[in-house]
C-alpha cells in the first residue's frame, strides 16, 4: 500500500533477505573481508555471528553473488536441532545426493564421493551453516570430521558457521570444541549499525526503490529510529514498514517522531497481546482424550471446506474490530452521561450559568468538563485502536499477493 502512495518501484524494508539491498556497513565490510580470507584459503571454518536481525542472511546472499559457481560448489542448510547423525543426512540433501535408508555411513559415504567428484572437475565446495547454535555437540564434531575428508593433499570441504552470540561464546569455551577451535581460519562478530548508520541505511534502501524525498524526515527522526531499534537492521526494516504504513494512511508528506511514537507503542501492544495469548494457551486445560469408538464404514461426502490461508490472522483481525467495537460503545456511555448531565441541570442549560447559585454552576461545569475530558481521551483510544487494526488487516493482506483480492 505505501509504496503505491508515496511512488516507490518495491517494497524498501522487506524483511526478507534480499541481497539487491545489500548495506555495507563497517562492521559489514570487516566481515566480507574475513570471508574474502577465509575462502581463498579453501579449507577449514569461517564462522560470523551476530545478533537476531544483524544481516548475517544478507550478507550470505550477498556473498552468493560474487561467487563464481563453474568455480565452487554450495550447499546451504539452516538448522534446527539436529544430532550427529540427523546433520550428515541433511547435508547430503542440501548436496542434492539421494540416500536410502537412515544409515550414516552410507551418507557419509555418498558426501565423500560427491567432494571427490568436484574436486576432479576442478571445483570446490562450500558448505554454509546457518542457525548453529541450536546445533547438538555431536552436529559440530561431524562438521569437524567432515572437514577431514580429502583428495590426495587436498582439503574437499570449507564450512561458513553462522549463529547468534551464544554460538560464539560456545566455540570459545566449551572444552569438547578443541579441535574445532583449531580449525578456524577467520571469524567475525557483525556489530549493529551505528546512528549515522542508521541514517544511511535508511536512505541507501529507499533510494533502490526510487525514493526522491516523498516522504520527508522530520529533524531528530532517524536518531529516534536508532534510539528505539538499537541498531539492528531487521528491527529498523520492521519499524520503518510500520511508520511508512502509517504515514500512507494519514496522507503524510513528512514522517514525525510523534508518528514513530505511535508505531512503537502499537508494536509493543502486539507483543503485550503476544505473550497475553501464549500465556492462555499455557493455562488452558488439558483435555482428556475420548475413549475410542468401534469403527463404522465410511460414507461418501463432499470434501470440507478447507480454511483459507492465513485464517490464524484473520482471527486475530476480528478479535481487535471486536475491541474496537467495544471502545465504540464505552464512547456512546460517555455522550449518555454528557446528556444526563445536561439534563440534571436545566436552568443552566436554559438560563445561563447566573440563574443558579454560582457554587452550583461550577459544580455543573466541572462535571461536564470532566465528561468532556472523558469523552476526548475515549476518541483518542478509539482512533488508536481504529488505525491498530486497519494496518494489521493492511500487513496481513500484503504478505501474501494472494490475498489481495479480499
Amino acid at each position: 500500500m505505501y509504496e503505491n502512495f508515496y511512488g516507490f518501484s518495491g517494497r524498501p524494508f522487506q524483511l526478507t533477505p534480499d541481497p539487491q539491498f545489500y548495506f555495507e556497513s563497517v562492521s559489514h565490510k570487516k566481515a566480507m573481508s574475513y570471508l574474502g580470507y577465509g575462502l581463498s584459503q579453501g579449507e577449514g571454518f569461517i564462522v560470523i555471528t551476530g545478533e537476531v536481525g544483524a544481516g548475517k542472511s544478507t550478507l550470505v546472499a550477498h556473498l552468493m553473488e560474487r561467487i563464481d559457481p563453474a568455480a565452487l560448489t554450495v550447499a546451504q542448510v539452516v538448522t534446527s536441532a539436529l544430532d550427529g547423525a540427523e546433520i550428515v543426512h541433511v547435508i547430503a540433501q542440501a548436496f542434492g545426493l539421494p540416500v536410502e535408508g537412515h544409515d550414516k555411513a552410507t551418507a557419509l559415504g555418498a558426501i565423500e564421493r560427491f567432494l571427490q567428484d568436484e574436486a576432479r572437475a576442478g571445483r570446490r565446495c562450500l558448505l554454509v551453516v546457518d542457525e548453529c547454535q541450536n546445533l547438538e555437540l555431536t552436529a559440530l564434531e561431524e562438521l569437524r570430521m567432515l572437514s577431514n575428508f580429502q583428495l590426495g593433499s587436498h582439503p574437499l570441504l570449507q564450512s561458513l558457521l553462522l549463529g547468534q552470540p551464544e554460538f560464539r561464546a560456545t566455540l570459545a569455551q566449551h572444552p569438547g570444541l578443541e579441535q574445532l577451535r583449531q580449525r578456524i581460519i577467520a571469524s567475525h562478530h557483525l556489530e549493529a549499525l551505528d546512528a549515522g548508520e542508521v541514517e544511511h541505511y535508511v536512505r541507501h534502501r529507499l533510494g533502490h526503490v526510487g525514493w526522491q524525498g516523498k516522504p520527508g524526515f522530520e529533524d531528530g527522526l532517524l536518531d529516534a529510529l536508532y534510539r528505539h531499534t538499537g541498531g539492528i537492521p531487521r528491527r529498523v526494516n520492521q519499524v520503518m514498514n510500520r511508520l511508512l504504513l502509517l504515514g500512507a494512511i494519514e496522507e503524510r508528506e513528512t514522517l514525525s517522531q510523534t508518528m514513530l511514537g505511535d508505531v512503537m507503542a502499537e508494536m509493543a501492544a502486539d507483543q503485550n497481546r503476544g505473550a497475553r495469548g501464549a500465556s492462555d494457551l499455557r493455562s488452558a486445560p488439558v483435555v482428556e482424550p475420548v475413549a475410542p469408538v468401534a469403527p463404522v464404514a465410511p460414507v461418501p461426502v463432499a470434501a470440507p471446506a478447507q480454511p483459507a490461508p492465513g485464517s490464524l490472522p484473520a482471527t486475530e483481525v476480528a478479535a481487535l474490530l471486536a475491541e474496537r467495537d467495544a471502545r465504540t460503545a464505552e464512547l456512546e456511555a460517555a455522550i449518555s452521561e454528557l446528556q444526563a448531565a445536561g439534563m440534571a441541570h436545566p436552568a443552566l442549560s436554559a438560563a445561563g450559568p447566573h440563574a443558579i447559585a454560582p457554587e452550583d454552576a461550577r459544580a455543573a461545569e466541572a462535571r461536564l468538563a470532566a465528561a468532556l475530558e472523558r469523552i476526548e481521551a475515549r476518541l483518542e483510544e478509539q482512533e488508536q485502536s481504529f488505525r491498530h487494526v486497519l494496518t494489521m488487516l493492511i500487513e496481513w493482506l500484503e504478505e501474501d499477493p494472494s490475498r489481495r483480492a479480499a
